[in-house]
Order: C-alpha cells, then structure tokens, then sequence
C-alpha cells in the first residue's frame, strides 16, 4: 500500500498520513478484562497506525464469536461486515472483488474457522485473496460457555465439557496445506511478534494466516478452591442466568531470543511451551514448514514466528485482473469495448 508522504509542519505525536493513534482505536472493549483478543486488537492498531495507511483504505470483516466482536475495538472509521458463523470468507472475497482496492483485515476465531467455517477457510486460501486472516485462537466456545473447539488440545479437561479425546486441528498446517502464501503463528502475550508479524501480514500480496494463540481467562479455568469463583459457580442454585466474569491480568511474556525456548504458565495452572524459530529457519520451503509443524506438535511445542511464505505466486485480485476503482464507480465507457477489441471479436466470429 503506497506510503503518503510527510506532511509539513507535522506534529510529533501523530505519523505521514497526519493522524494520531487515537485515530485507529474503536470503541471500549467488552470482552473478558486480560483476554489476549484485546492485546491483538492494540497490536492491529499499532501497526496500521505505525505503516501511516488510512483508516479508510481498511476493510474489516468478521464471523461470529469472542474474536469476532474485536473489530469493533479498532479502526472506528473503516467500514466493516460481520458475518454469519464461519461466513467471513464469502463476505471478504465478495467486496475485495467489488472494491480491490482496500486493505482488507479478518478476524475469526478457531471455532469460527476450523469448525462450522472449514470449508470456507480453506478455499479462501487456496484463492490467495488478498486479505490479512487472523484466527485468534483459544481452544474454546467462550459465547457459548466454553465447550471444545476443533484446535482443543487432546486430553483438555474442562469443568463441564469433561475430557476432549480428539486430536486438535491445527491452523496453520491447514493453511499450508491449502497452498497459503504466508503463514505464521504467534502469542497474544507476546505483543512486539505479534505486531510485527501483521506489519509482514499487511504488507505481502495475497493471503496472510495468522494464528495467534490467545489462552481464554474465563472458560480454562479450573481452580477447585472453596473460595474461588469457579468452585462457587459450581455448587450455586441460581434463580436467573447470570454471569459474573472476575478479572484477570493478562498473560505477558518475557522477549525470547530466535530459537530459544520458554514455559509460559495458562490461568487454569497448566503450562505450554514457546519456542521461537531460529535465525536460520527457511519460510519459503513448503515440505519444510510441514515437517516442522508435525515435529513441534510431537514434542508439545508451540513454534511462534514467519512458518511459510511464497510471494510469487500470483494473488486474487492478479488471477482477475481487477482495476484499483471500485467495479460499482466504473463509467459506461470504462466498460464499454473500444472499436479495436469489437473488430477482433466480430473477426473470430464471423
């Protein structure tokens, strides 16, 4: 996207397209207080605000879910479309094909994508639409009270869901198997990867799959103490539905150098292992990035950083040869064929 230039006599506290970050922020988050969706949400607004592109060249586009709310805590002044349960991708790919001139940014969520939006997942890839796709990814149905997603890890127990027997699906795998030109996996706790992972993301030309893992502070929760509010919500008789969410401080990591290791301890008391890739790791070796990911899942690893990209291929808007004006503003003459083009096609036909 084409950089504007410095505008004279800028202020210090805003960047070259002349706005400040208060610019880029949406409205006050709902969401659960420490949930790693809001972190993501700040790092979306950071980057947009640091790569100076207006906030309305942006399109946001989402399904339905906890990250599906989060484009609402960004860029007030983008347009934006939330969509059906695992619909996102069909919206996306309609209005980047009627306007492919916007920057378009999705955010979905492991069940949104890797459950009821699977298949819709996987031919947006394939389609290398020109797209930034963030799966933020909590292993659970946080809306519907924390039941199992399809990226739940085997063995998971949760206080009324019982023990997930089922082997997770994993995103980025996916991606790369559905030939994704750029894919990465991240921690929400690790905002410095996280924001300059959706810089690359913006910048690359096609689809960008982005899984950042994002613990849930409300439905991983297995504290069994008499005083806790797990315990309690366990033992009441409540005489309505109602929910009281106690607040939690979110997960935040130490930096970890390139191929170093780290065990990051998760709300509930159970730990998980980041381990970032090495300075040397090659991203644009397809089998590769595979063996990679099939190792770090043996070993209970999980790999953050660039995993797979492949910016030759051509992206959607190349395939169709889409113009930068949006199809709905094209005149008659636009569309209409010259003399020239006319006699070619009354040649072939006659």
């Amino acid at each position: 996207m084409t950089q504007p230039l410095p505008m004279a006599g800028t202020p210090a506290n805003v960047n070259l397209a002349g706005l400040a970050k208060n610019d880029y922020r949406g409205n006050p988050s709902t969401l659960c207080q420490g949930c790693g969706h809001n972190s993501i949400s700040n790092q979306i607004i950071s980057a947009l605000y640091e790569m100076n592109i207006q906030p309305d060249s942006v399109a946001k586009f989402s399904g339905i879910g906890c990250s599906s709310k989060s484009p609402t805590y960004f860029l007030n002044r983008s347009f934006g479309f939330n969509g059906l349960h695992g619909r996102m991708p069909s919206v996306a790919t309609g209005a980047l094909f009627a306007d492919a001139g916007m920057q378009a940014i999705g955010v979905s969520g492991d069940g949104d994508s890797a459950s009821i939006g699977m298949g819709q997942f996987k031919h947006i890839v394939r389609r290398n639409v020109d797209m930034v796709y963030i799966v933020e990814n909590n292993g659970v149905y946080g809306l519907t009270k924390g039941q199992f997603s399809a990226t739940a890890e085997v063995g998971l127990e949760l206080k009324k869901q019982g023990i997930n027997q089922y082997m997770p699906i994993d995103i980025c795998m996916e991606a790369i198997a559905s030939n994704a030109t750029f894919v990465a996996r991240s921690f929400a706790g690790d905002p410095k990867q996280v924001k300059e992972l959706i810089k690359a993301a913006i910048a690359h030309k096609g689809i960008a799959v982005l899984d950042i893992i994002s613990p849930c502070v409300t439905f991983n929760n297995q504290e069994n103490a008499y005083h806790s509010y797990t315990w309690g919500k366990d033992h009441e008789a409540p005489l309505h539905e109602l929910s009281y969410i106690p607040a939690r401080d979110e997960i935040m990591i130490e930096d970890i150098e390139p191929g170093g290791e780290l065990d990051v301890e998760l709300h509930d008391g159970s730990t998980i292992r980041i381990k970032k890739l090495e300075r040397d790791y090659n991203p644009t070796r397809r089998w590769e990035a595979l063996k990679m990911l099939e190792e770090s899942q043996r070993e209970n690893l999980l790999v953050t950083g660039l995993i797979y990209v492949e910016p030759q291929k051509p992206s959607f808007t190349d395939t169709y040869k889409l113009v930068d004006t949006p199809l709905n503003r094209l005149t008659e003459a636009d569309l209409r064929p010259g003399p020239e083009t006319m006699a070619r096609v009354n040649a072939l036909m006659f």
